[in-house]
């Protein structure tokens, strides 16, 4: 099978104030590492922003321990809108980001002594791993895991993004976007019923699908595997979480994925009933950074953006930037090139 997904890039994440939400992600998930810091007219997304172009800032963060990042996005033309009412497990969009670690008990007394005051217990998970759940500043939910697949020896206690938790509908009728579309091969597991580590006493159908990491792509290495957990309410009918709300408001915007050949994943999309609802066609500008990028809605309306990168910044101060489209082979970056981002790194 053609590897078209090769990780995750980062997590859209829609903020009130990029300056204070950053510190907290690198106090508690090392995201330490910018790859651009961009303000500018968000002019193609306006079918998600009310029909009108509206200025914003985003910013790219990477833990280079491995792993996908945040694009933190911020409104600059209106005051965003928070969801105004309280996001249960099962509402329809991305309901938790997964953080990787290496050991989930240390981890959870780590985050102790860093004073993380929204911390669940320690729980088991449907296949018997340890996970703990913690909330940002902003009341955005993340589980912490233990991660399979690392980068770079770093000294912070977790990597970055290793999946991500999404309410859906109807989960036998979204398998076959991440199956068939985006190469997920593995199923982890698939249970119904009541859960311990969501200490929630409703029932739920929840399958965690697993791609494993291949060296296929620029990146396929600092990325790692992906893990995404498809969860489905038995009990309730769910609520749409980004329902009379724009793309960029707060809370998870959009979940993206690293690809390699943007035109094949298109015809793969689109023979399954999901045309690009947003693609740039060529490469688009984002500072120091550039690429494709392309939308998707699942069957719920939730936001799957696809990003094929062209341009990179390795080490801004010197002007080192690569060009990833000139290359003609799908092999990973070397290791000491990416490595070298650590020079750019923001302490603090």
């Amino acid at each position: 099978m053609q590897q078209l997904v090769t990780g995750i890039q980062q997590v859209g994440i829609g903020v009130t104030n990029i300056d204070e939400a950053w510190p907290w992600y690198r106090k508690f998930f090392g995201t330490d590492i910018p790859v651009f810091d961009d303000e500018a007219e968000a002019t193609l997304m306006t079918p998600y922003t009310g029909g009108n172009v509206h200025s914003r800032r985003a910013l790219l963060a990477l833990n280079l321990s491995g792993g996908g990042g945040f694009e933190i996005w911020q409104f600059k033309s209106r005051q965003p809108k928070k969801c105004d009412f309280d996001i249960q497990l099962g509402d329809f969009g991305i309901n938790a980001v997964k953080i990787k670690c290496k050991d989930v008990q240390k981890t959870y007394h780590q985050f102790k002594n860093l004073g993380n005051k929204t911390l669940s217990e320690l729980h088991e998970l449907p296949n018997g791993e340890l996970t703990f759940w913690t909330k940002d500043p902003y009341h955005n939910l993340f589980q912490v895991v233990k991660g399979n697949s690392w980068f770079k020896k770093g000294s912070h206690f977790t990597g970055g993004v290793c999946g991500a938790m999404i309410g859906v509908s109807n989960i036998d009728a979204v398998l076959p976007l991440y199956t068939i579309a985006l190469g997920f091969e593995e199923v982890i597991y698939d249970k119904t019923g009541t859960f311990t580590d969501l200490d929630d006493n409703q029932n739920f159908r929840r399958v965690l699908l697993r791609k494993k990491q291949k060296d296929i792509g620029a990146f396929s290495r600092l990325f790692g595997h992906i893990d995404i957990e498809l969860i489905q309410s038995i009990d309730r009918k769910p609520r749409k979480i980004y329902d009379d709300r724009f793309w960029g408001d707060p809370g998870f915007i959009h979940l993206c994925f690293d690809v390699t050949d943007m035109g094949s994943l298109q015809e793969k999309c689109e023979d399954l009933g999901y045309p690009f609802t947003i693609d740039s066609a060529s490469s688009f500008d984002m500072g120091e950074a550039a690429g494709q990028f392309s939308y998707i809605e699942d069957p719920d309306g939730t936001l799957i953006e696809f990003v094929e990168a062209h341009k990179l910044p390795i080490i801004k101060k010197w002007g080192w930037f690569i060009n990833i489209k000139k290359r003609k082979h799908k092999k990973p970056l070397p290791d000491w090139m990416l490595k070298t981002m650590s020079f750019n790194r923001v302490k603090g």
